[in-house]
């Protein structure tokens, strides 16, 4: 037994695509690709289907040309989101610091479980085997002193691995781990590591803190840190969403503002529905818009008073669209609220009797949907399609 630090990060295998097999037997062994329309991008591919090439984020149309036969699907957030919550209950069995991180992993402060669950090693299976006794699927598990090498880790025997890195196998295991490994080191960072003739951590080993910070800033300093196998052990138990949005990208690009407003009038359905059922209202409304040469653009204003209801969502994302000059076709179109009120609400001393009714509409819109389904009611300006 002993106190070192252990941070475990569990990560589902092919989670989007697992859970389709797991749904439909019939798709098991065949390769599944979660994603459907060919303006779209993949958001989950099987194991069987990236043997082809195809990648998460990859364009629908290049998955298609790369496995043809390839079995695409619709995405399920509902039953994704449904089976992540069981995964996290598993998690909590093992130790209280759990921190989610997406809705397919997750970190956990593990320091000392081995006096109830056995070294590092076991505990990971016993965890394994909890998951999949508990959902049906497979996870891999990273355990490391800190938590950007546990995520690494997590990575490094899938599908249904367990890595183990020690504190005294950090040095060894970083020296010729490639940099594009950290999270954070992207594409536009790689080319100009490549340039100084850094492939490898231990490469940037090579030069001091005060080099990379002259050159990248503070992430110079945090990628030499992290080279050094230095960074955070902090576990986040409840971390509060900063922004409701949603986004759609168009099977065909669009011109029209009034296609794009009914576009932006059901994001907005969504979001305040969202913002509802978590007890939020935000200030800053965001609209994101990205043309078909894929520029982007995104445009932002702060209300006087934070907000929750539908309408007001939808005005403001409107007056944001009119402001813009359409001078090309739209991809996508999206609108998010942000900028949270933190703690009561200060009552105004004469209620706004518009904003009152349009709250009351909507909680009265949400009690149906929830009772008759999402179908059961619709705003007469989306008949007009």
């Amino acid at each position: 037994m002993d106190n070192v630090t252990r941070i475990l990060h569990l990560d589902m295998d092919a989670f989007f695509a697992s859970v389709e097999q797991l749904d439909d037997p019939s798709l098991r062994g065949l390769p599944v690709i979660v994603g459907k329309g060919d303006r779209g991008v993949v958001s989950a591919a099987s194991y069987e289907a990236r043997a082809y090439g195809v990648r998460s984020a990859m364009p629908v149309a290049h998955a298609r040309r790369l496995c043809p036969q390839g079995v695409f699907v619709a995405g399920r957030m509902r039953r994704y989101a449904e089976i992540s919550r069981q995964v996290m209950a598993v998690l909590g069995e093992f130790s209280p610091l759990v921190e989610q991180a997406s809705v397919d992993e997750a970190y956990m402060d593990v320091t000392g479980a081995d006096r109830l669950f056995g070294p590092p090693a076991e505990l990971a299976r016993k965890l394994q085997a909890r998951v999949r006794e508990a959902v049906g699927l497979s996870c891999s598990v990273g355990v490391a002193p800190v938590k950007f090498l546990a995520k690494i880790a997590s990575d490094y025997r899938k599908p249904g691995g367990v890595t183990i890195i020690e504190p005294h196998e950090v040095e060894a295991f970083l020296r010729d781990l490639p940099v594009g490994k950290i999270p954070g080191v992207g594409g536009k960072t790689l080319p100009r590591l490549a340039s100084l003739g850094v492939k490898t951590c231990g490469d940037v080993l090579r030069y001091s803190a005060e080099f990379w910070e002259a050159r990248l800033g503070e992430w110079g300093l945090a990628l030499h840190a992290r080279a050094g196998g230095r960074g955070s052990t902090h576990i986040v138990t409840d971390s509060e969403p900063k922004s409701s949005s949603a986004e759609n990208t168009f099977e065909k690009d669009l011109s029209d503002p009034e296609a794009l407003k009914r576009w932006l009038l059901r994001q907005s359905e969504r979001v305040g529905r969202d913002l509802r059922k978590h007890g939020l209202a935000g200030r800053t409304v965001t609209l994101k818009i990205k043309f078909s040469d894929f520029k982007q653009i995104t445009r932002s204003h702060t209300l006087a008073e934070p907000t929750d209801t539908d309408e007001e969502i939808f005005a403001t994302a409107c007056r944001l669209l009119d402001q813009e000059r359409l001078a090309k076709a739209v991809r996508l179109i999206g609108v998010g609220v942000s900028n949270f009120a933190r703690g009561p609400r200060q009552l105004a001393l004469v209620e706004d009797r518009a904003k009152v009714r349009a709250s009351r509409l909507d909680r009265a819109v949400d009690a149906i949907r929830d009772k008759h389904g999402k179908a059961a009611v619709k705003r007469g300006r989306l008949f007009e399609e």
